[in-house]
């Protein structure tokens, strides 16, 4: 009974922890897991799918509560292309759902791709659901995706994971994701509605660019497409 009860304040300290990250560190932390996924093309997201991306969104250390809290629990970053280039960053948060793979108190990183308007539009939405709002398949992996695949055809979003450096397609339904409202006034100084920051509305600010600046990397775009912008003061 004690193990047990120290385990669990362990494991609540922990996720108390994870979930107090800064939005700034979570920008950080978002950006590295999208450059680490990316430094191995062979095991990656295929060139052909970064291509036709209208979103990008990455979880850090997504995590599956269990008998305590139930289903998965994560908070990331998203951008959106758009005609000047991808979008500030969008805090938001992902909770339960489905996750065909086994995610432990360690953690998974989870990335979306957004293949198409509808999945993009299920986004800017800032509460969508995946599986009911916008349908979602495991993406392949690797430097092409295969011209046999259907993957324009799949799914409104591709997602991926990666645990203790083995990423792959996963399967991903019933998740939940709305705006992170608390990391949003944090990085932008008030609350800015996320499809406004998506659509590109608002500049990227300072702490926003390392995971823009990951995902232009990504998918072969020149870092000086976008700059950041001053950092606005915050309002009382």
């Amino acid at each position: 009974m004690k193990r047990t009860a120290v385990f669990l304040l362990f494991l609540f300290v922990f996720v108390n922890q994870l979930f107090a990250e800064s939005a700034a560190n979570r920008v950080e932390s978002s950006a590295t897991v999208l450059n680490e996924i990316m430094a191995a093309p062979d095991k990656g997201i295929p060139e052909e799918i970064l291509g036709s991306a209208k979103c990008i969104a990455v979880v850090p250390s997504l995590l599956k509560g269990g008998f305590i809290f139930g289903g998965a629990h994560g908070k990331g970053v998203a951008t959106c292309r758009t005609a000047d280039g991808w979008s500030a960053p969008a805090p938001f948060t992902v909770t339960g759902g489905s996750f065909g793979l086994q995610i432990g108190v360690q953690g998974v990183d989870l990335v979306m791709v957004i293949m198409n308007d509808k999945g993009m539009q299920a986004l800017l939405s800032s509460k969508f659901k995946l599986g009911a709002d916008a349908s979602a398949a495991a993406g392949p992996v690797g430097r092409h995706a295969e011209a046999s695949t259907d993957w324009k055809m799949k799914a409104e979003v591709l997602t991926y994971s990666r645990a203790r450096g083995l990423f792959a397609g996963v399967t991903v339904n019933g998740a939940a994701i709305h705006q992170d409202e608390d990391a949003t006034r944090e990085l932008y100084g008030r609350l800015v509605p996320f499809k406004t920051i998506l659509t590109g509305a608002v500049a990227t600010p300072a702490g926003g660019e390392p995971f823009v600046a990951a995902v232009r990397k990504a998918v072969g775009e020149q870092s000086s497409s976008s700059s950041p912008a001053p950092a606005e003061p915050k309002k009382q």
